[in-house]
């Protein structure tokens, strides 16, 4: 028995685009503390084979998707370096303070850092604009973009589904590398 997927249920569609049109937009954000100024989740509705369909969306900055690949190269040759090799979580302690990490992790860690340092040096990873569908997640349409922005805003996400929803997205090919930056930490 196969499950009916709800993100094609025409009143549902129709639910989602009247709480669209109540905000004065094409989309409809997910609130989720993983939003931030370079990622954005969020709803909207498009046309998938024919069909009406919600889409379950992300858009990245071009810089996020760069660091992504970083850590993750980073993180596999750690695993390929360390046998005992472990993903390093963060927790915190009552005060709400991270805690110290033992002395494996914090050697992880340092050899990690180093390998992104020498990654960015070399400028070997390579990362440009894209658009990846699934269509096979539970609820609606799956939809996957990095984009050579600063910031992921409601002009970018509005002008994005307004150009993928009239074919007329056109994607950079270029492919960029970005530096990681310190940022200086700011007192408010």
């Amino acid at each position: 028995m196969t499950a009916v997927n709800k993100g094609f249920d025409p009143q549902l569609v129709q639910e989602y685009r009247e709480k669209m049109e109540k905000q004065n937009r094409n989309y409809m954000v997910i609130e989720s503390e993983d939003n931030t100024d370079e990622y954005v989740n969020f709803y909207f509705i498009g046309m998938y084979e024919g069909r009406e369909v919600i889409y379950d969306a992300v858009i990245y900055t071009l810089r996020l998707h760069h660091h992504s690949e970083l850590y993750e190269i980073a993180e596999h040759k750690a695993a390929q370096h360390f046998p005992e090799y472990k993903q390093i979580k963060y927790e915190e302690d009552e005060n709400g303070d991270l805690e110290a990490l033992d002395d494996l992790e914090e050697e992880i860690g340092l050899y990690m850092a180093e390998v992104i340092m020498e990654l960015e040096e070399e400028g070997e990873i390579k990362v440009k604009e894209h658009v990846d569908i699934d269509p096979y997640i539970d609820f609606g349409i799956g939809l996957d973009a990095a984009l050579n922005v600063e910031k992921i805003t409601s002009e970018v996400i509005s002008r994005f589904v307004n150009n993928y929803n009239e074919e007329s997205l056109e994607l950079d090919d270029t492919l960029y590398s970005f530096q990681l930056e310190e940022e200086d930490e700011k007192v408010i």
